[in-house]
Formats: C-alpha cells, sequence, structure tokens
C-alpha cells in the first residue's frame, strides 16, 4: 500500500548469491526506494564460526567466493580453471551451495587440487543448529553422504582449512545466533 515501509530480511548479505541484485534492479526499474542494510555473508560467517582464516599469509593469498549451483541455462563455474587457478595462487575456494553437484565440484577440481586438499563444510554456517566437518577434496562426496550434511552448506577449499582441524582437536566454537530487539530501529 501506498505510504508504507515494507522490509524483505534475508540472511547473510544478499548481494553475494542471494539475487539481492534482481531484487534491487527490479524494485528501481518500478521507481520504488529501496535501502540495502548488509549482513557477513555466510561465506565468511562459515569458516569464522570454526574459528579459522580465509586469508593466512603462510596458506592463502586470497579468497574466490564461488556459487556451486548455476543458473539455468548457464554452464557455471569452469571447476578445472578454478583449480589451477587457486593452486597457482594459492587461493581459498568458498563455495556456495555446492552440496547437490559436490562430486562434479569434487571430481572438477581434482584436476588441478590434491586429492589432500583440506576441504570444511559448514551446514547452517553461524547458527545454533550448525554442523560440520572435515575432510579431503578426495573424500568430500563420500564425506557428505556419511555425515548427512545438506544445504545450506558452504564448502571451504584450501590450506587454512589445515587450522579447522587444530581447533577441532579441542573444541569446535559454539555458534550463537544474533539478536535484535523485538522493535529494533533500523
Amino acid at each position: 500500500n501506498e505510504g508504507e515501509t515494507v522490509v524483505r530480511l534475508k540472511g547473510g548479505d544478499p548481494f553475494i548469491f542471494g539475487r539481492g541484485g534482481e531484487e534491487v534492479e527490479h524494485l528501481r526499474q518500478a521507481g520504488i526506494e529501496v535501502t540495502v542494510i548488509n549482513g557477513i555473508t555466510s561465506g565468511l560467517a562459515a569458516i569464522t564460526s570454526l574459528g579459522a582464516p580465509l586469508t593466512h599469509r603462510e596458506h592463502a593469498h586470497g579468497v574466490v567466493f564461488v556459487t556451486g549451483h548455476a543458473k539455468p541455462g548457464d554452464q557455471g563455474t569452469d571447476w578445472r580453471q578454478l583449480a589451477a587457478t587457486a593452486r597457482d595462487a594459492k587461493l581459498t575456494l568458498v563455495i556456495y551451495m555446492g552440496v547437490s553437484g559436490a562430486e562434479t565440484i569434487q571430481n572438477e577440481l581434482l584436476t588441478g587440487l590434491s586429492a589432500d586438499t583440506p576441504v570444511a563444510i559448514i551446514e547452517n554456517a553461524s547458527l545454533p543448529h550448525q554442523r560440520q566437518a572435515l575432510t579431503q577434496l578426495g573424500q568430500l562426496a563420500t564425506t557428505l553422504k556419511e555425515t548427512g550434511l545438506k544445504s545450506p552448506s558452504i564448502l571451504v577449499v584450501g590450506d587454512v582449512v589445515q587450522a579447522c582441524a587444530q581447533i577441532f582437536q579441542t573444541e569446535p566454537i559454539q555458534p550463537t545466533a544474533p539478536t535484535l530487539p523485538l522493535h529494533a530501529n533500523m
């Protein structure tokens, strides 16, 4: 209705694989004023909830955020090229929506990355019911089947995941859900 304020709440950062850009574009074309209050993308929240970094001077010089689920009719990510680039540039790969295509992703990444490349799988990142597993790239699909981890999950591939292994030897960080007062002013 005219004169009213509408809030569209999305988890994480709506501009990182949240289709926020598409929504804002549609609303602006309709002449509707839009204000975006960004959150922390789940790819960052996932690895941080395990107490590990995405970059580290000894292990990773950069990070790539990539979707594991392409738009219908789109070829999607060239995993072979990405694997070679990640290997050569020492990059961490953060894969959103990759669970359903994990076996293909695993096989394609193995063309350029070692089977023992560390992988963290984080389901429901940063939520109280978060679950996670550490594995190696060569065992990714098997680990998903054995653990029952499912979407929404983030896959983190790269040597920085080694830091998670040290953390898991003690106790994983217990995530807590952020809370807002019932009538928070935004």
